[in-house]
């Protein structure tokens, strides 16, 4: 009779064979897993190109877009006349320079433009003044609205000092000095 207590029992899926000759052990379940990771790693590899090129393709696609875009603009643009001025040699004058506070402002409950932001450099910031100021006068021009600043300061030389009524949100007045910076 056969003593089984020594000999171990088979494992589920592999055969029965001697022992006797020394050999590799079979993994019958390796192969399947396997192909499962080359299947995944060339998944993986495929869908990682797709969208790379769908990257590459949309960017390419909007300049595309924008570019033509700007050339239908350049179309509906009317043709210049022929009988029109003979343009020069000459360059164009250059634009007048608009002066600047470098502040922005809303209109005040009551009169006058009430500084919201101050942009740092600036004139204004140079000036003194601070969000919740509310601007009243600049040189002899009465401010009633932001959009009186607007056409005040526009008006305004710039480079040349003025005087600068304002409130402050405490309640105190006070004149200060500007000198209008030019917008570049």
């Amino acid at each position: 009779m056969e003593q089984t207590a020594l000999r171990p029992k088979p494992i589920p899926g592999q055969d029965r064979r001697d022992d006797t000759e020394p050999g590799p052990a079979r993994h019958p379940h390796a192969a399947p897993r396997r192909g499962r990771r080359v299947r995944s790693l060339l998944f993986c590899l495929s869908v990682g190109t797709v969208l790379l090129l769908t990257g590459v393709g949309l960017g390419t696609a909007g300049a595309t877009v924008i570019g033509m875009s700007r050339l239908a603009d350049l179309r509906r643009q009317p043709p210049p006349s022929p009988a029109g001025p003979v343009p020069s040699a000459a360059p164009a004058p250059a634009p007048a320079a608009a002066a600047t506070l470098g502040v922005e402002a809303a209109d005040a409950e009551r009169v006058g433009a009430l500084v919201v932001g101050v942009h740092v450099p600036g004139p204004g910031y140079t000036a003194g003044l601070v969000r919740g100021d509310v601007l009243l006068q600049l040189g002899d021009r009465r401010i009633d609205s932001a959009a009186d600043l607007v056409s005040v300061v526009r008006a305004a030389p710039p480079g040349k000092e003025a005087k600068l009524t304002v409130r402050h949100a405490s309640g105190g007045y006070q004149q200060l000095t500007v000198v209008p910076g030019v917008v570049t």
